[in-house]
Formats: structure tokens, sequence, C-alpha cells
């Protein structure tokens, strides 16, 4: 067997090198699949950039989005065998999906959506887990009462996209989203957001819309940038959430006397702790998965390169980086 793969070259950071690496057996949960696509998120252009700044020994192999089929299973595998086909996020501290065959934990990998190809189910995973457990598992908009408000900052992107059907479809609450441009403001819109503004002025936009608080924020880019506007809308005793990790201390001051809450969600937490609920990511992707054959969720793929290459993964990248994607780039192989 013969594994091709696209890595960080060690001598030159901000470049991609092709390599062979030799096959790795897998571990008693895990699973060897056979990689078929996989999507770019900017996750993978912060470990790049990371690697820029902090060097390497070894090339490292990027990528946690993939499809694919099983070729081998642990000793304590359940739930799959060779021949499944198959859709996961994987685990950060792993070498990635930039590869022909990868090694995944069979805990956080879910059954591939039978309605859908390689790249379409490849641009799932990360992002339907984020936006899931942002909701869910941090915010617990589920249980809001009618009439609560969410904002999600970044309604376009990979993570928004899941995150306005998920609301829509699991929860009471007032889906508004940000979004500049005519085709993300139709983006949102078409997959469930009651109303989209202008996230240049979110106070004023909100204002048009009669609000001038809301109860949940759903933060899924520049907290930074964003934090006083959000420390501004949220009301008292509401909930923020974000998934990007700020630059400079945030002021607590307007949140402690609100007595609002800050979450942070993190994807990789429960593969990295392998937390004892680390079987929940697997469950999320099957219900994922039949949301998406059922019809009630559509994939959030806008953009497919072919062939896994130097030149395709560094185009994927640049992409993701000029960020403008609406929804998800995936490399099909």
């Amino acid at each position: 067997m013969t594994i091709q793969a696209i890595a960080i070259n060690p001598e030159n950071p901000q470049q991609f090198i092709e390599i062979y690496p030799e096959k790795a057996t897998p571990g008693e949960y895990d699973l060897l699949v056979e990689v078929h696509a996989a999507s770019v998120n900017p996750v993978d252009t912060k470990v790049h950039k990371g690697a820029q700044k902090n060097g390497l020994q070894v090339p490292r192999i990027l990528g946690w989005d993939a499809s694919g089929v099983v070729h081998e299973v642990g000793s304590k595998v359940s739930g799959f065998k060779p021949g499944d086909e198959v859709y996961y996020a994987g685990d950060i501290t792993r070498p990635g999906s930039n590869s022909t065959f990868q090694l995944i934990d069979a805990r956080i990998t879910g059954h591939k959506p039978a309605s859908l190809n390689w790249a379409e189910s490849a641009a799932l995973p990360l992002t339907a887990l984020t936006a899931w457990e942002g909701l869910f598992d941090r915010l617990h908009i589920d249980q809001a009462e009618e009439g609560k408000t969410l904002l999600i900052v970044g309604g376009a992107g990979g993570v928004g996209s899941l995150a306005i059907p998920f609301a829509k479809l699991f929860s009471k609450v007032t889906i508004i989203a940000t979004a500049s441009r005519p085709d993300s403001v139709e983006w949102c819109k078409d997959r469930g957001a009651d109303k989209v503004i202008d996230y240049r002025n979110m106070p004023a936009e909100l204002e048009k819309q009669g609000l001038q608080q809301v109860d949940y924020i759903f933060c899924l880019n520049d907290t930074d940038g964003h934090w006083a506007t959000m420390a501004k809308l949220i009301a008292p005793q509401g909930q923020i959430c974000t998934i990007v990790e700020n630059e400079a201390p945030l002021d607590m001051t307007e949140l402690k006397l609100k007595s609002a809450a800050l979450h942070f969600e993190f994807m990789y937490t429960r593969s990295m702790y392998t937390t004892p609920d680390i079987a929940r990511q697997g469950e999320i992707l099957n219900e994922t998965a039949k949301l998406i054959d059922e019809g009630k969720i559509t994939t959030t793929l806008s953009k497919t390169l072919q062939g896994l290459s130097v030149e395709t993964l560094t185009e994927a990248h640049r992409l993701v980086l000029d960020g403008h994607m609406r929804g998800k780039v995936v490399i099909a192989y």
C-alpha cells in the first residue's frame, strides 16, 4: 500500500510538500480510512501559521474534515466494519486528512450521509460539530422560551451555515445572522435566518429591527473586534459563545454587571482529553447525516478542487484566508 500525503515543509514552513508516509497500524479504537475528500477550515490555516512562526522538526499533515471508506478496524471498535462509508472531523493532535489514508478514532466518526457524494460529505463534520456543540452544549438554546433572540455573528461561513438550520430545527429562538454582501445575505436567508443584518454596525442594524439587545450571541469570527459590541448587545443574564480565541484580554466589566455568561466552544476538546462523552461526537455526526438524508439540512459545500496535490491544497488555503468564502472548500481525490 502506497500512501500519499501533503504536509508542511519543515525546511520552509510557508510551503507544502508531497510525502509518502508508512502505513500505520490502527489502535484499539481506531479506523484506518481510505480518504476520498478533505475540507479545509480556518483551523488548518491557523495551525499552518503556527508552524511558520514556531518551526517544525518533521513534516506536519494538516486536514480535519474528511470522508472515505473504512479499510481496517481496531480491536475495540464497534459499529463499523471494512467497506463502511464514513465522515469525521478528526483529532488535532494526530496526522490529518490531507492524505490518502488516515487513522481516526471510531468514537468521533459518523456514517456518511447516503445522499451525498464524498466532497459534499467532507464539507460538513467540523462545522456541524462546532455548530451543534456551541448551540446546544454551551448555549442550550434548545431550552430557550419562544421570543428569545439569537445573534449569529458570521452567518454565511461554514459554521454559521449549519448553526442557522440547527437553531431553526431544534429551538424556538428568533435567528438573526450577520452578513454584508447580497449573496451572503441570501445564503443566510435560504438556510432559515429570520433576519439578516450588516455586521459592520450591529447596534444600529438591530435597532432597525426594533431590538436593543439579544439573549444569545454565537460569535464565529473576530472575537476581539466584536467584543465591545457584543458586551453592549447581550441582554442581562444573557449568554455569549465564541469559537475564536481572543488575542487581547477581554474587558469583562459589562458582562459582570449583567451577570452574563461567556462560553468557549472548541470542537477538539472531547478528542484531546478523551472525555467520558467522547462518543457523543459520533452520535452528532450520525444525527446530522440523518437530517441530511431526510432533506432537513443541506451540505455547505461551495467549491470543489480536484486531486490531492501541493497546488490544490495551496489554493484551498488561499481561498479560506481570503475570508470571503460562503460555505466550504473541499479537495476531492
